[in-house]
């Protein structure tokens, strides 16, 4: 079992940042892939960005690119999601979650495991 606990939503004004992350422990294989989705009321989630584990391949949606960027810290089982210029459509609840094969894909049903999910709240 893996267990995922994210940190770091809260609420900000558009145009400002927050950092996400999210630790890993648990029976975590040697190599994984780790993603983040978000889910706003009303609607499905959605996945936002993924790395590998050596962190040479990164994939993000495009309505994010520029603005948020996935990394990991593999020492620390943490990975990041940097959000910046931040828009009211970017409010959620933003979940991490992990994949146990090295390669990226943006599928909800792909990833193993889920963590609890933290808000972000982005006011105009």
């Amino acid at each position: 079992q893996v267990q995922l606990v994210e940190s770091g939503g809260g609420l900000v004004q558009a145009g400002g940042s927050l950092r996400l992350s999210c630790v890993a422990s648990g029976s975590i294989f040697s190599a994984y892939t780790m993603g983040w989705f978000r889910q706003a009321p009303g609607k499905e989630r959605e996945f936002v960005a993924a790395i590998t584990w050596t962190g040479t391949y990164t994939y993000s949606i495009d309505s994010v690119k520029g603005r948020f960027t996935i990394s990991r810290d593999n020492a620390k089982n943490t990975v990041y999601l940097q959000m910046n210029s931040l828009k009211p459509e970017d409010t959620a609840v933003y979940y991490c979650a992990i994949r146990n094969i090295p390669t990226i894909t943006k599928n909800v049903a792909d990833f193993d495991s889920w963590g609890q999910g933290t808000q972000v709240t982005v006011s105009s």
